[in-house]
């Protein structure tokens, strides 16, 4: 659209400095809280950090100041850790929420330019048009077939057409352009907004958790109270066998550190945040987190054709004209009626095209004619794209009152409301058949006479004059063959949702090798279907035409009722329920309108349906590496919570082995390895040729938890037999914890770079590109050798120097509980093979 169609010069850069100045940026701004003060405060009521304090109170309180000011400092150090991660995670978020802010376009300095909404200042003239959000209030100036649903405000579903001379001639932040377009100069941002003087009863509303989510949070709070109830419980035993308050309080703390699994929910914010973050520097914008989750798991993806399979670049290529019963190349020297045709496809467009299918109209008809007949017609009435199949119709006056009355779309629609006999009928269906085989996609062209100026309601109740048709080539994207068989290695099925014709569909779909081309259904076909039928038919059929929003929405609600986890790619307005409805909803960045991009839940910024494989295997890449992070977690709990418990419990010589500088001593060493390390593990090489997992599983079922659960039991058996040989041997309590101490630190390093892969072995693991392993094991190495051998540090962890026979002997215990998982690897690729 040009500028000239209203003669607005807009502000200049001056005023709207000026303007943003005296009225602010349009956001809307309710009361926050204090981010870093929240922070601490949920930090604070973390119940390990309260166990630590506990702990250090009663160091102090007995005098033991030394062991008080090393937990004192692991709670500084706890605090930090916890600080960064929630920082590194808010940042990747707050970078994604600017990023996602949906796009306007203003008049300013006489041209049209593309703001962020947020740039949007009072005084300055928004155009809005079909599919786009509104993001400030304003009065219209300038419309043409302007309306607007405005349910967010109202609640009526139901779009209400708008112009200047209109008592109601205001558009309002949040609402969306149902049909047609307009210019409207803002008088109102962000908090004066309609919207913003509403928003804020929006502040209390969260989002709902996933059942991940929660999952995380149920099994932490049951591990919580089993903790409460075993500090209670060993409390009691120490007491009774002690009768020291104090110390009998500290060895049940002990304990209920161990229990505590803290690091779970901590890791799973990491992962989601930064997984978010990781998308988005591949070009996927990820607007909710828990899409993060969703996406190594989708069995289906729901596809548009144009602009997602194809180029979405027009070109008129072939024309049939009825009055001849003859399609002609559109560079073959064409007649006079020939010409017509494209002069009459044009007049039935937008004056100012945005659809490539009109800007390739245009740009026929200035090829086509000699002189330019558009500046001395004026639009009159429009009537939008409707009905079912969807035409349009567009009214144009000279100042002479000479009218023209023209409009396009499925040749079937028109053929619907044109006068026309069998013979022609048959001519046309001939036509469209030939032409849709090649994979041209076709636009009936039809005229019509009406005089007065009372216009019908409905444009189909115009009698047309059917003219001919116009085929369009769009051409498959390049690398579409590539991405479609990617789709299908991975297990994911792929169906075409299209608004165009069975028989253009099923020649793109056969040139870009998709499968199944030949089973199709068309919309209507599909309305007619019971809930039971419709269901197989949705599995069966991998092509849908002539579709709309109602039976879009339809097919993607009997995906899900299959148990089908779907993703919706589309870009229009009519895509709008359908992507909301899909699991993952991914709308086009760069030609989607603002509807389908605030209903989607993933943008995909350049077009390119080629990052979805990336977005799905990234998704696939960070669920497996937060199982193994938590499934690390679980395992090495289990022998700390054993270690510490099985000794008192049976009474065995040395009870209280560990204290509580032992256990925050491997927390530090767990914590960044879970959250941190893990997260930045690259895909496994076989992760995008497996089939996705079921969205119901979960990290705590039993099929999951089971490796888990035996690695940590097989790990406390080696430590439980070192404690029991240091025995045998006649060390004392200081050598047999330092022995225990050292096969604990052993298997936790071990079943670090064991539980890199369920799979692959560990020499294949090692060549996977992660520096922070080697960075985490060299840190671990090194302030283990300092804890043995630099003699106030042993003393202060009340250990003792062990000789390198001891040493070899607890490091190759530590070890060897660990890697004979490397067995059950080898079992399961010989497995695999067979």
């Amino acid at each position: 659209m040009s500028t000239d169609n209203f003669n607005i010069q807009g502000l200049a850069d001056s005023e709207v400095i000026q303007a943003r100045e005296k009225y602010g940026k349009n956001q809307l701004n309710y009361k926050q809280e204090n981010t870093f003060t929240d922070t601490l405060i949920r930090i604070a009521k973390d119940p390990m950090l309260i166990l630590l304090l506990v702990a250090a109170s009663i160091y102090f309180i007995s005098g033991n100041a030394g062991d008080g000011i090393f937990l004192t400092v692991a709670i500084i150090f706890q605090m930090s850790i916890s600080l960064y991660q929630d920082s590194r995670s808010k940042n990747a978020l707050e970078k994604l929420k600017h990023l996602s802010q949906p796009n306007c376009k203003v008049i300013r300095n006489s041209k049209i330019v593309e703001i962020k909404s947020e740039d949007v200042v009072v005084g300055d003239y928004v155009m809005v048009e079909e599919g786009t959000l509104i993001t400030a209030d304003g009065t219209i100036i300038q419309s043409n077939d302007f309306s607007v649903n405005e349910s967010i405000l109202t609640g009526e579903s139901l779009s209400l057409f708008k112009d200047k001379s209109k008592e109601d001639h205001l558009i309002y932040s949040g609402t969306t352009v149902a049909s047609g377009l307009a210019v409207a100069i803002i008088t109102a941002i962000g908090n004066e907004t309609k919207l913003g003087k509403i928003g804020s009863s929006l502040e209390g509303i969260s989002e709902e958790k996933t059942p991940l989510e929660r999952q995380i949070a149920n099994f932490v709070k049951k591990m919580a109270i089993t903790g409460a109830a075993v500090f209670v419980i060993v409390w009691a035993i120490n007491y009774w066998n002690t009768q020291d308050i104090l110390q009998s309080l500290l060895q049940s703390l002990t304990l209920a550190m161990s229990i505590l699994p803290e690091e779970i929910p901590v890791a799973f914010t990491t992962f989601m945040a930064l997984g978010a973050w990781r998308l988005m520097k591949l070009g996927i914008l990820v607007k909710q987190m828990k899409t993060v989750e969703t996406l190594g798991s989708a069995t289906v993806i729901c596809t548009d054709k144009t602009g997602t399979l194809t180029e979405n670049k027009m070109s008129v290529a072939k024309l049939f004209l009825l009055s001849s019963n003859k399609i002609f190349q559109l560079q073959d020297l064409l007649s006079d009626d020939e010409k017509q045709l494209i002069v009459d496809a044009m007049w039935a467009s937008e004056p100012s095209p945005f659809d490539p299918m009109e800007i390739a109209l245009h740009q026929a008809y200035k090829e086509s004619v000699t002189e330019d007949e558009r500046p001395d017609y004026q639009l009159v009435h429009e009537y939008p794209l409707g009905g079912k199949p969807p035409m349009m119709t567009h009214i144009f006056e000279n100042s002479l009152g000479n009218r023209i009355i023209a409009a396009k779309g499925a040749p079937e629609a028109l053929m619907a409301v044109s006068y026309l006999n069998p013979f022609e009928t048959e001519q046309i269906d001939e036509a469209i058949k030939l032409l849709a085989k090649q994979g041209f996609r076709v636009l009936g062209v039809g005229v019509s006479e009406f005089s007065g100026n009372s216009y019908p309601e409905k444009q189909q109740n115009f009698l047309f004059q059917f003219k001919g048709i116009i085929a369009f080539y769009d051409p498959p994207k390049k690398n579409i063959q590539k991405v479609i068989e990617d789709f299908y290695e991975a297990g994911i099925a792929v169906k075409i949702i299209t608004g165009d014709n069975s028989a253009t569909t099923e020649a793109i779909a056969k040139q870009i090798g998709f499968k199944g081309y030949e089973k199709s259904i068309t919309g209507d076909e599909l309305m007619k279907l019971d809930d039971e039928v419709l269901q197989t038919t949705v599995m069966t059929n991998t092509i849908f035409t002539r579709m709309f929003p109602e039976a879009k929405l339809k097919i993607i609600n009997a995906l899900k009722s299959n148990r089908q986890i779907v993703a919706m790619v589309g870009d229009g307005v009519n895509d709008g329920p359908a992507l909301k409805a899909a699991h993952i909803g991914i709308a086009m960045g760069e030609k989607g309108t603002e509807i389908a991009k605030q209903a989607a839940s993933l943008i995909l910024l350049k077009d390119d349906l080629s990052k979805m494989v990336d977005a799905v295997a990234m998704g696939r890449k960070i669920y497996t590496n937060i199982k193994k992070a938590i499934q690390f977690i679980i395992s090495i709990h289990i022998p700390i919570i054993l270690t510490v418990f099985i000794p008192l419990a049976l009474g065995w010589i040395y009870p209280n082995i560990f204290s509580p500088i032992h256990i925050i001593f491997l927390e530090l060493i767990m914590g960044p390895t879970c959250s941190i390390v893990y997260e930045n593990e690259p895909i496994e090489k076989n992760a995008m040729t497996l089939k996705p997992r079921s969205f119901k599983t979960t990290f705590f079922s039993w099929n999951e938890l089971s490796t888990s659960v035996v690695q940590g039991l097989v790990i406390t058996f080696g430590i439980l037999f070192i404690y029991q040989f240091s025995v045998y041997q006649g060390f004392n309590e200081p050598i047999t914890r330092t022995m225990v101490f050292l096969t604990l630190v052993t298997s936790n390093l071990c079943l670090t770079f064991e539980n890199r892969s369920f799979y692959y072995s560990i020499i294949a693991t090692l060549k996977y590109k992660n520096n922070l392993f080697p960075i985490i094991a060299g840190i671990t190495i090194f302030l283990m050798v300092l804890i043995l051998y630099f003699t106030p540090i042993t003393d202060f962890f009340s250990l003792e120097h062990l000789n390198f026979q001891q040493v070899l002997i607890a490091g190759g215990a530590g070890s060897v509980s660990v890697l004979w998982y490397e067995l059950v690897k080898v079992w399961k690729r010989k497995l695999k093979k067979l």
